[in-house]
């Protein structure tokens, strides 16, 4: 009797040992350039390595499509075209696969949404707040499942349309800083949460109104746990939407700044900054795209402007 309970827990040690394992989990939220909002799933990037089926995806389109609350592996998800749509978050949680990690993204996104206006101040009852309600559902599932759950970064890419209006503009670094503050201090009770934020620098309203790309400079500036990343050079299929293939570069950038942040180890509090390092693009633009010089001439602490691009 007892060699055959031996044998039994020998039998169901390797899935109990599976169960518990860690998972990295992403906060990925935002508007149209978070959703991939023209990424058209018959484009959708070939998983020639087979990672997707690693992948964890829980994905939201607020007020419309979603994964019903489950986690699926990574994959197109429902909505904008008949085949469906992906974002940056496909190339962005492969590029984590192959580094190691094992990926959990909780997508969280709507396209024309404004931070003032739609996802509101935490307990203001906007979509930031339904995203924190299924943030923690999503959290408390895995480990249901037997997971640890390692929540490492927030990936927020928006501001285009607060950039749209002067009051919201105004003040978008204040409602931005308290978005950060709350998300750290009361959801993932971790002060030093990695933070990757991004708008595109070239939407008509951030032209017009570049306080709303300032404030996002800034709050890096200010943070060596936050990094600001550039949309530059990537290609659109609109004025301001990224193609299919302007997305999964984007996810490359995403990673990149990834990277960058979670090394620490060559700062000190009396150091520069990342945002300071890498003049507020956040990223070295990758090696696949040398055709881009950065002149850091037009950037500085006290007056923040966009950095300028040769091509």
């Amino acid at each position: 009797m007892n060699t055959l309970k031996i044998a039994l827990f020998f039998l169901l040690l390797p899935s109990w040992l599976a169960a518990q394992e860690t998972v990295d989990l992403f906060i990925w939220a935002g508007q149209s350039n978070a959703q991939g909002y023209m990424g058209d799933a018959t484009e959708y990037p070939i998983d020639e390595e087979a990672l997707d089926n690693d992948i964890l995806l829980n994905y939201t389109v607020s007020g419309k499509e979603s994964s019903n609350g489950d986690w699926i592996p990574m994959q197109a998800q429902k909505g904008r075209f008949p085949s469906g749509h992906f974002g940056p978050e496909v190339s962005f949680a492969r590029e984590l696969k192959k580094a190691g990690y094992h990926p959990a993204i909780f997508k969280y996104t709507r396209g024309g949404t404004g931070l003032k206006r739609d996802w509101k101040s935490p307990g203001e009852g906007g979509i930031y707040d339904a995203m924190v309600t299924d943030l923690k559902k999503a959290v408390e599932n895995l480990e249901e499942s037997g997971y640890q759950v390692n929540i490492r970064g927030f990936i927020w890419i928006q501001g285009e349309t607060d950039a749209g209006d002067d009051e919201a503009a105004k003040n978008y670094e204040k409602n931005l800083s308290q978005l950060i503050a709350h998300l750290r201090s009361e959801v993932v009770k971790n002060d030093a949460l990695k933070v990757i934020l991004g708008v595109d620098e070239q939407h008509y309203f951030v032209v017009e109104r570049p306080i709303v790309l300032e404030a996002q400079q800034k709050i890096a500036q200010r943070d060596t746990n936050i990094i600001y990343t550039t949309m530059h050079g990537l290609p659109k299929a609109d004025v301001t939407h990224l193609t299919p293939s302007g997305l999964v570069t984007h996810g490359h950038r995403i990673f990149k700044a990834y990277k960058v942040v979670s090394d620490t180890r060559h700062f000190s509090s009396n150091e520069q900054t990342f945002a300071d390092r890498w003049q507020y693009i956040g990223i070295a633009i990758g090696l696949e795209e040398k055709h881009l010089s950065v002149i850091f001439s037009n950037t500085n602490r006290n007056g923040l402007r966009n950095p300028s691009f040769l091509f």
